[in-house]
C-alpha cells in the first residue's frame, strides 16, 4: 500500500500504526475543515452558554481522536481512537445538561460502550485467526485461511460490524441518532452527523476491503442493512415535525446510501469501480451537506430556541442569506442535478444497474446462485426502485423544511412580524461561515469532472478501486432520468402525504403540522427499553439463581465427599471470628494456667474451663479457615482444568 507510514510499536501493548495516503488525506482535511467552521460558528452559538471551556476542551480531544481514526493503519489503532472519540463526544452531546440532553447522552454512551465491547471481542477473534490487525497484512492473511476458517472470519467480522455500524447509525443500532442530534448543540450536531458517523463507516470499509474483499455473501449482508437503513431513515424524516430530528433521520437515510455502495462493492467484485467511487464521494458530500444544514438550523435555534416546525414556521422569510444556505444544502442532499449530492447518488445507482445487467447475463455473485437470472435481476430491480423512492423521500422532507421555514407564515401574526423585523439574526462571522460552506456545494455539482472525480481518483485506492473504463456522463439522459424520477415521486409524496395528511388548517387559516407517527412504534421504547429494563434483569436474575443453586450443589457435594471430615463440627460462632488469629497465643495461655493457677487457686477453675472452651472453639475455627481455603483452591483447580482443555481443543 502506498503512502507515508508511521509506527509507534511500544505504545498500548500492540503499538500504534498510522499511514497517510489519498483517502486518509481527504477525510483528514474534511475533518479539519468541519471543525474549523463549527468552531467559528460556536463562538456565537455558545456565547450565552455555560461551561464553554469544557466544551472546547472535549471538542479538541474529539478532533484529535477523529484524525487518529482516519490516519490509522491497523484495527487496534482504529479502536483506541474510536473509543477516545466516543467518550469525548459524549460530553459535547450533553453540554447543555438538560433532561433530554442527559437522556440522549445516556443512550449514546450505552450504544458506544456496548458497541465498543462487541468490536473488541471481534478484534480478538480476528487476531486469533489471522495473527495480525494491520491493514496491509490482513487481506493476504484472510485470503490464505478463508477456505479453512471462514466461519471464524464471518463471526469476528459480524462483531466488528456491530460496533462500527452502531456509530454509523446502521439499523437497528441507530436509536441514539434521532435523539442525540436534537439534544446536542447545533455545532456538535453538525459534527456528529457530518463526520463522526464516518468513523463508523471507516471501520466498516476496512473490514469489507481487508477481510471480505469482493465477497458476495458479506456484500449482501451490508446491502440489506443499507437498504433497510436508508428506507427507515427516509420514512422517519418524512413524518418528523422537528427541525433537527428531521435532519438527524436524514443522516440515517444518507448513511444507508453509503452502506448500499459498500455492499455493491462486494457483489460486483473486481468490476466495482462505480460503487467504490460512489461510496467515497457520498461520504465526502454528506459531510459537507450536513455541515451546511445543521449550521443553518443552528441559526434558527439560537434565535428562537425552538425546534418544532409550528414554532419556527416563517422564521426564514426576508432572510436571503439563510434562505440561500438552506436551499443549497436541501438541493444537494436531495440529489438535484447540478449539485454535489446528485453525482455520488448517480454513481451508486449506476452500480446497482450494472449489477442487474450482470445478473441477466448470468455473471452475478454466487450469493444469488439459487435465484440466478431473471429472478435475481427482478430482486435488484426492486432494490433500485427502493433507492429511487428513498431519494424521493429526501426531496419531500427537505421541501417540507424549506417551505415551513421560508415560505409559510407563522400562525401567530405578531410573532411573524417579529420574525420579519429581525434582520441581525447572526454575526458577520457566522454569515461568512454560512456563505462559504453553502457556495462550495453547487461548485462541485456543476464541475464534477474537475472536483469530485479528482477526489475519487485520489482516494479510491484505499478500497482497491480503479477508475472506470470510460468516463461517466453524469448529465446524460439515462442518468438524469433517475434524478427526474426522484423529483417527481418526491413531489407526489410531499403533496399527498405531507400537505394532504400531515397538515391541518385551523379556523383562523393558519397551517399546523401534525405528528402522525405512532409513539409506540419507536424502536427504543418498543424494544430496547423493555429488553434492558425488564427482560435482561429477569433473565440475568434467573441465570444468577441457577448459578447459585449449582454452586450450593458443588459445596454440598464437597461436604459429603472430599471435605466431609472438615464439616463434621458445628459452625464457628461469629463472636470468635477475631480470636482465630490469636489461636496459638490462647493455647499457650491455657497451658500456663493449667500448670500454675489451677494448682495454686482451685477456686479459679471456672475461668480455666472458659479458656479451655475458647481453645476448643479456636481449633474448630482454624479447621473452617483451612476448609474454605482448600475448597477455593479446589474450585480454582477445576476452572484451570476447564481453561486448559478449551485451549487444547481450540
Amino acid at each position: 500500500m502506498n503512502g507515508i507510514a508511521l509506527s509507534l510499536p511500544d505504545i498500548c501493548g500492540m503499538g500504534l500504526y498510522f499511514r497517510i495516503d489519498g483517502f486518509r488525506v481527504i477525510f483528514a482535511v474534511v475533518t479539519a475543515y468541519m471543525w474549523m467552521m463549527t468552531t467559528l460558528f460556536s463562538r456565537e452559538y455558545l456565547s450565552h452558554s455555560k461551561h464553554t471551556g469544557r466544551y472546547y476542551r472535549f471538542l479538541l480531544i474529539t478532533l484529535a481522536a477523529m484524525l487518529g481514526i482516519f490516519l490509522s493503519d491497523d484495527l487496534f489503532t482504529t479502536f483506541i481512537f474510536f473509543e477516545i472519540m466516543s467518550m469525548a463526544s459524549y460530553v459535547c452531546v450533553i453540554h447543555e445538561e438538560k433532561k433530554d440532553a442527559l437522556e440522549a447522552g445516556t443512550v449514546y454512551l450505552a450504544v458506544a460502550v456496548i458497541g465498543g465491547m462487541v468490536t473488541l471481542m471481534g478484534m480478538f477473534m480476528l487476531y486469533h485467526v489471522t495473527g495480525t490487525l494491520k491493514f496491509d497484512e490482513l487481506l493476504p492473511a484472510c485470503q490464505k485461511i478463508f477456505a479453512v476458517r471462514s466461519l471464524w472470519l464471518y463471526v469476528s467480522g459480524g462483531c466488528i460490524l456491530f460496533g462500527f455500524g452502531a456509530k454509523a447509525g446502521m439499523y437497528p443500532l441507530h436509536v441514539w441518532l434521532p435523539i442525540a442530534h436534537p439534544a446536542a448543540p447545533a455545532p456538535a450536531s453538525a459534527l456528529l452527523s457530518g463526520i463522526i458517523t464516518k468513523s463508523g463507516i471507516f471501520g466498516v470499509i476496512v473490514v469489507s476491503t481487508r477481510v471480505f474483499l469482493h465477497d458476495g455473501y458479506w456484500g449482501s449482508v451490508i446491502l440489506i442493512f443499507g437498504v433497510v437503513t436508508m428506507l427507515c431513515g427516509g420514512v422517519l424524516a418524512v413524518f418528523s415535525v422537528d427541525l433537527k430530528r428531521t435532519l438527524a433521520c436524514s443522516s440515517m437515510s444518507q448513511l444507508g446510501f453509503i452502506f448500499v455502495g459498500i455492499g455493491m462493492q462486494g457483489l460486483l467484485g473486481e468490476e466495482n469501480a462505480l460503487a467504490v467511487r460512489g461510496t467515497m464521494l457520498h461520504m465526502f458530500n454528506h459531510s459537507n451537506l450536513k455541515l451546511v444544514l445543521f449550521i443553518a438550523a443552528g441559526v434558527v435555534v439560537m434565535n428562537i430556541h425552538k425546534l418544532d416546525l409550528n414554532d419556527i414556521q416563517g422564521f426564514g422569510r426576508k432572510k436571503p442569506l439563510l434562505m440561500y444556505t438552506f436551499l443549497m444544502g436541501s438541493l444537494g442532499i436531495g440529489g438535484i442535478p447540478l449539485f454535489n449530492g446528485y453525482i455520488s447518488k448517480t454513481l451508486i445507482h449506476e452500480s446497482i444497474v450494472e449489477y442487474i445487467e450482470l445478473l441477466k447475463e448470468g455473471h452475478g455473485a454466487t450469493t444469488f446462485a439459487a435465484v440466478s437470472g431473471e429472478n435475481a435481476a427482478l430482486l435488484f430491480k426492486v432494490i433500485e426502485w427502493l433507492f429511487i423512492i428513498t431519494g424521493a423521500m429526501t426531496v419531500a422532507y427537505m421541501t417540507k423544511l424549506f417551505v415551513a421555514l421560508f415560505v409559510e407564515k407563522n400562525r401567530d401574526a405578531k410573532l411573524q412580524e417579529a420574525f420579519d423585523a429581525r434582520k441581525n439574526y447572526c454575526t458577520k462571522l457566522t454569515a461568512v461561515v454560512l456563505a462559504v460552506t453553502a457556495t462550495v456545494l453547487p461548485v462541485m455539482g456543476v464541475f464534477p469532472y474537475m472536483t469530485l472525480d479528482k477526489l475519487a481518483d485520489m482516494g479510491q485506492g484505499f478500497m482497491f478501486g480503479e477508475s472506470p473504463h470510460h468516463a461517466v456522463n453524469y448529465f446524460s439522459w439515462t442518468n438524469l432520468k433517475g434524478g427526474a424520477y426522484s423529483i417527481v415521486i418526491g413531489a407526489l409524496i410531499y403533496v399527498v402525504i405531507i400537505r394532504g395528511w400531515m397538515l391541518k388548517k385551523e379556523k383562523s387559516g393558519a397551517i399546523v403540522y401534525i405528528n402522525r407517527w405512532p409513539k409506540h412504534l419507536g424502536l427504543l421504547e418498543l424494544v430496547y427499553y423493555p429488553v434492558v429494563k425488564v427482560v435482561l434483569p429477569e433473565v440475568l436474575g434467573f441465570l444468577c439463581r441457577c448459578m447459585d443453586i449449582i454452586m450450593d450443589g458443588c459445596i454440598l457435594l464437597a461436604r459429603k465427599t472430599t471435605h466431609r471430615q472438615l464439616y463434621a463440627q458445628k459452625p464457628v460462632p461469629k463472636e470468635y471470628g477475631l480470636a482465630v488469629a490469636m489461636g496459638s497465643v490462647c493455647n499457650t495461655m491455657v497451658g500456663w494456667l493449667n500448670r500454675t493457677v489451677l494448682r495454686k487457686h482451685p477456686s479459679e477453675k471456672d475461668y480455666i474451663l472458659k479458656f479451655a472452651e475458647m481453645k476448643y472453639t479456636l481449633k474448630r475455627a482454624n479447621r473452617m479457615i483451612s476448609a474454605s481455603i482448600s475448597f477455593s483452591l479446589f474450585m480454582f483447580s477445576i476452572g484451570m482444568i476447564v481453561v486448559v482443555l478449551y485451549l487444547f481443543l481450540a
